[in-house]
């Protein structure tokens, strides 16, 4: 069999992570893993090559999930229902903690009520049924926002990032562009400076042949 590549690797990492929700079985509809509790999927995942591409149903952070460049809303009309799709052309981009959070709470989302039960407090990285039931819930909102935190940590990452890659390329124009007026100002006064210099030519009167004396000015004819 040939090797895995590092989006393989990758993708293998994440299946085990939603293998060991209680309930959580894979299915293979239309070509793609599909990462299944009660016969409900809540992680659809699928490789090309180095590309990889997911789809989890985010109730509580979709909003911060969309504002990351890789994200969109799910087709089909389940972006409407709070899924959301990531496109990762290269293992490198795929923000592994993120995408287990998202797993998280797509699962809780979709499974049944008893399991979820079985899970630890929200935020905890290892599920599985040998966990603690877990605690009272602090509320929507406070869960919400447990829910978008590893969100919206790396869409921070992801904006400094492109606002230094802005800033470094603004920073590069601005020297070839002081380059390049340097460059046109001194072209110019050459260009300047020559023409000066030949138009004081053309204005000088030719100096005598060698050898030869000035032609004489006319005589004026003298009154008889």
């Amino acid at each position: 069999m040939p090797a895995e590549n590092e989006t393989q690797k990758v993708e293998a990492v994440l299946r085990e992570h939603a293998m060991s929700y209680p309930g959580a079985h894979e299915d293979f509809p239309w070509g793609h893993r599909a990462m299944k509790v009660n016969d409900k999927t809540f992680l659809f995942m699928t490789v090309d090559g180095e590309k990889l591409n997911l789809s989890a149903k985010l109730p509580d952070s979709k909003d911060a999930a969309l504002t990351l460049p890789f994200t969109e809303p799910t087709e089909y009309g389940l972006g409407k229902s709070g899924w959301v799709t990531a496109h990762f052309d290269e293992a490198s981009q795929v923000p592994v903690p993120v995408i287990k959070a998202w797993i998280d709470e797509s699962y809780r989302a979709i499974a049944p009520r008893k399991l979820v039960d079985q899970l630890p407090a929200r935020g905890t990285a290892v599920p599985g049924p040998a966990s603690k039931p877990s605690r009272p819930a602090a509320g929507k909102k406070a869960s919400a926002r447990r829910a978008a935190a590893p969100v919206k940590k790396a869409a921070k990452k992801v904006v400094a990032k492109v606002k230094s890659v802005a800033k470094k390329a603004a920073a590069r124009v601005k020297t070839v562009a002081k380059k390049a007026t340097q460059k046109v100002a001194k072209t110019a006064a050459k260009t300047t400076s020559a023409a000066k210099a030949k138009a004081k030519t053309a204005r000088k009167p030719a100096a005598p042949a060698r050898g030869k004396r000035a032609a004489a000015a006319p005589k004026r004819a003298r009154r008889s």
